[in-house]
């Protein structure tokens, strides 16, 4: 790609739907306009919200919509009818000597209709999009396509950008994280066929693709021009995914030497954070003695089988089944000081309460990028522990030995070493963490610099699009 002087005849419009968050820029050749997706700010929740009208929200208003409706709701899941079934043929006789008749029971399927349900919340879609065993998710009675349930978030996006541009947009640079989540090899391929699907049916008909850290690179390059030939090493850490690109400048021009990226972001993060800190204050390691055809049984509580559904809230609620519930009711009855730490754990499947949950622990996370220590505060399970930094470095010590071992990977695929580095550009909400700032200073000093950690993309694919960049096909 060169930066040239050449002015085209349209702006240029760049769109980053991540993980998380989402962003939208516009670049006219002189004047980068952030555009005010979630006023007055410039960044928007990635999330969905639909009732049973089936009418949608997008953005903070669809997480508001979810906790309105859901926060100390009581969870009422039905049985799933299958069918019905016959005991018998009908070709005998009965008791009474008529004709014999076959007995109907229904089956019924796994308890997991919560009837009371107010809407669905979706967040994180976007990691779903390249699993091939995935296509379809159930929305109340409609199964929904996972291209049907990113599309309202684009519809608003691009309404958004031509409110702010003040004519119709159907042209765009998209983001994309360099590996999409899953592990099939045509992933990628599949998941960009989805998304360009779903942007098609919210009017972006015009469609170019960048990843998203080359798409970090080129805002910066283009906001810092110079003349000096650099090898940028860009890391973009996010909430869904960790994305690496290397770039050989040369004056106004650039290419990409090198691109990787791991499922690794926020989200990972805040789960260790779940387990390691909420996990023990719910009940886990405590045991349970309870009789059992007259005999006293003593065994260790199985919270392993709440783990998987309390770390993915989206799905905490299948928890309201009695197979879960009966055995926190009756640990809880004890009088010990464990019993506390089941009420807890009643508390938070009773009421709904994993999202809030999250939210405190995305706040937590963000109070320790600031501070040598910050309290996790969760008043709705009764939850309040202070923890100095250095111990959630601890705990997130595993994740940080991954990041570690990518910055090797893409050196590696650019066939250079950490001295052949003359920048570093550190982005993303995930790059704030102080740890993962020290293991780039360590390994750059005095090359790292931070790039507007939620902006950058957007910003740069609007560049993209202005200049028609067109993406390398580098794996």
């Amino acid at each position: 790609m060169q930066f040239t002087s050449d002015k085209p005849s349209r702006s240029g419009i760049g769109i980053d739907f991540g993980t998380s968050n989402s962003a939208a820029a516009i670049f006219d050749g002189e004047q980068l306009t952030l555009v005010k997706l979630s006023a007055p700010n410039s960044v928007m929740p990635s999330a969905n919200y639909i009732d049973r009208r089936y009418q949608n929200s997008i953005g903070q208003r669809a997480i508001d919509d979810y906790i309105d409706g859901n926060t100390g709701r009581k969870v009422e899941l039905s049985l799933e009818v299958l069918g019905e079934a016959r005991s018998g043929t009908g070709g005998g006789e009965s008791s009474g000597g008529g004709p014999g008749e076959a007995e109907t029971t229904t089956v019924y399927g796994q308890a997991f209709n919560d009837s009371s349900l107010p809407g669905r919340l979706f967040r994180g879609t976007k990691r779903l999009l390249g699993n091939t065993k995935t296509d379809r998710t159930l929305v109340f009675d409609k199964a929904f396509r996972l291209v049907a349930l990113v599309t309202p978030i684009l519809v608003g996006i691009r309404q958004s950008i031509e409110k702010a541009a003040g004519y119709k947009v159907t042209h765009a640079c998209l983001g994309h994280p360099v590996n999409f989540e899953g592990i099939e090899s045509e992933r990628n391929t599949i998941a960009l066929e989805r998304l360009g699907e779903a942007y098609g049916y919210a009017g972006i008909t015009e469609q170019s693709f960048c990843p998203e850290p080359t798409a970090a690179t080129i805002s910066y390059l283009h906001n810092h021009p110079q003349s000096n030939d650099e090898l940028v090493l860009t890391v973009d850490f996010g909430g869904g995914t960790l994305d690496f690109s290397v770039l050989q400048r040369d004056g106004s021009t650039f290419k990409v030497q090198a691109t990787h990226g791991i499922a690794l972001g926020g989200d990972r993060i805040d789960q260790t954070i779940f387990r390691a800190l909420v996990f023990p204050l719910l009940g886990q390691g405590e045991r349970w003695s309870r009789t059992i055809d007259g005999a006293t049984v003593d065994t260790l509580f199985p919270f392993g089988d709440y783990e998987e559904l309390l770390i993915n809230w989206p799905v905490s609620y299948m928890l309201n089944q009695n197979k879960y519930t009966s055995a926190v009711m009756q640990r809880m009855a004890e009088s010990d000081p464990g019993a506390e730490k089941f009420r807890r754990l009643y508390d938070l499947i009773q009421q709904n309460y994993s999202y809030e949950v999250f939210e405190a622990i995305k706040a937590f996370k963000a109070e320790l990028s600031v501070a040598d220590s910050a309290l996790l505060d969760i008043p709705e399970i009764d939850i309040e522990i202070e923890v100095e930094r250095w111990e959630f470095e601890m705990i997130i010590s595993d994740l940080l030995a991954e990041f570690e071992a990518a910055i090797t990977v893409v050196l590696g695929k650019a066939h250079c070493r950490p001295d052949d580095i003359d920048l570093v550009l550190r982005t993303g909400g995930s790059s704030l963490i102080p740890a993962v700032k020290d293991i780039l200073d360590n390994q750059f000093q005095g090359k790292v610099v931070e790039h507007d950690p939620f902006t950058s993309v957007a910003a740069g694919l609007a560049i993209a699009n202005y200049y028609q960049y067109v993406e390398n096909d580098l794996s």
